[in-house]
């Protein structure tokens, strides 16, 4: 009936170990040449022969790495076969086996999904063995390929989702420079747990925050997002110092997943005549004020403790005079928490002053100087500062 040939053969590229094949064919002379065939290339081979469909998807197991099926068996026809042997094993290579006078039902196989197809009349030892390597390969970088198409897929979608969280500052006064750098340290990730927002009131008071979640992932990035937000929503609705403070606390208190998640914070209030600031920080790194004779730190007291500590917290508030030149820079202390050089001490304020000191020194301001501060502190560290990091600064006149 058939005239499967042997003309010596290679052993089975690609495949680890014994491979174990799934035969589904119903003659049995062709089930013992085919196997004959197979084992005269690797001895060690673990083949499993089915002579109808429904035996074969009884014996599909996920450690068949290659299914051969006929495509004329007793319980099913044609493409019916190949398409439920797909169903059953998707991640499976199919080879499929065709008669001389039906080698376009080859072609149409592998349209439907089968890695390749082979005319019994013409198989040998060395083409079986090609084959179904081959077969396997394919399989193998098509899976590679799907999942690289969802990967990237979802990584846009994600991307998307990601930067429409992130804040647009609302800011009318075109004197004011606002500069804002984000960097999670997630890795192919676009939101951390840190986050800001600037928002300009009807009254022409400015407000600023930035907070830094406990912890790294996305659970502490969503929980971020949700406390900008309220933030957002309350200074919108006319809230600011302690009342504002005790609310985020309730917040993050109903929203969080356990009672060791807390939030530092910082907040800076400006006044519509731009000159005087209120400050409140809840645990946080003190922010940077600069001035045209220089940078220092601001106040460290008083503050109160991160939300979500303790109940009834306070957070006492303190006011700043910025004349008529400044820059107010809050960030998160994934800027500061790198190393400094091989001694393995952090950065810290007084690191971040140092730097801070010389870049305006040299006449750096705005995006320059915060550019040059994360390059810098990352030369320091030796690698990428591996924390969230934001960076949030805010600057009138020439200081």
């Amino acid at each position: 009936m058939t005239a499967i040939h042997s003309r010596g053969a290679e052993r089975l590229l690609g495949v680890a170990g014994s491979p174990h094949l799934l035969l589904v064919e119903d003659d049995p002379g062709d089930a013992f040449l085919f196997e004959e065939l197979l084992t005269e290339v690797q001895p060690d081979i673990q083949i499993t022969v089915a002579r109808t469909l429904a035996e074969a998807l009884e014996a599909l197991r996920s450690d068949v790495q290659c299914v051969i099926v006929d495509l004329s068996l007793p319980d099913a026809e044609g493409l019916d076969a190949l398409r439920q042997v797909l169903t059953h094993a998707p991640d499976t290579a199919v080879l499929v086996l065709t008669g001389l006078a039906d080698a376009h039902v080859g072609v149409a196989a592998v349209a439907a999904g089968a890695q390749d197809y082979l005319v019994k009349q013409d198989v040998d030892g060395a083409l079986l063995t090609r084959a179904i390597s081959y077969a396997i390969e394919r399989k193998r970088a098509d899976e590679s390929e799907r999942q690289l198409v969802e990967a990237r897929a979802l990584s846009r979608e994600n991307a998307r989702l990601e930067r429409g969280l992130l804040p647009v500052p609302i800011l009318n006064d075109a004197v004011l420079r606002h500069c804002a750098r984000y960097r999670p340290g997630r890795a192919r990730a676009l939101l951390g747990g840190d986050f800001h927002d600037t928002v300009e009131t009807s009254d022409g008071t400015v407000h600023m925050v930035i907070g830094d979640v406990s912890g790294h992932g996305a659970d502490e990035a969503s929980l971020g997002v949700r406390l900008r937000m309220a933030w957002r929503t309350l200074v919108l609705a006319g809230h600011t110092g302690q009342r504002l403070m005790e609310t985020l606390d309730t917040v993050l208190q109903h929203e969080r997943w356990a009672e060791e998640i807390f939030t530092t914070l910082c907040m800076f209030t400006i006044a519509p005549d731009r000159r005087s600031a209120r400050l409140h920080r809840a645990g946080h790194p003190a922010p940077l004020v600069f001035r045209p004779d220089g940078v220092r730190p601001a106040p460290e007291e008083p503050h109160g403790p991160a939300l979500g500590l303790f109940p009834g917290g306070q957070w006492p508030g303190v006011d700043l005079d910025l004349g008529d030149d400044w820059a107010l820079m809050l960030y998160t202390d994934g800027l500061i928490e790198g190393c400094v050089g091989e001694s393995g001490e952090r950065l810290d304020l007084e690191g971040l002053l140092e730097l801070a000191r010389a870049a305006h020194a040299r006449g750096e301001r705005g995006d320059t100087l915060v550019d040059g501060l994360v390059a810098e502190a990352e030369r320091l560290n030796g690698d990428v500062l591996s924390d969230d990091l934001a960076i949030l600064m805010l600057g009138r006149g020439e200081a």
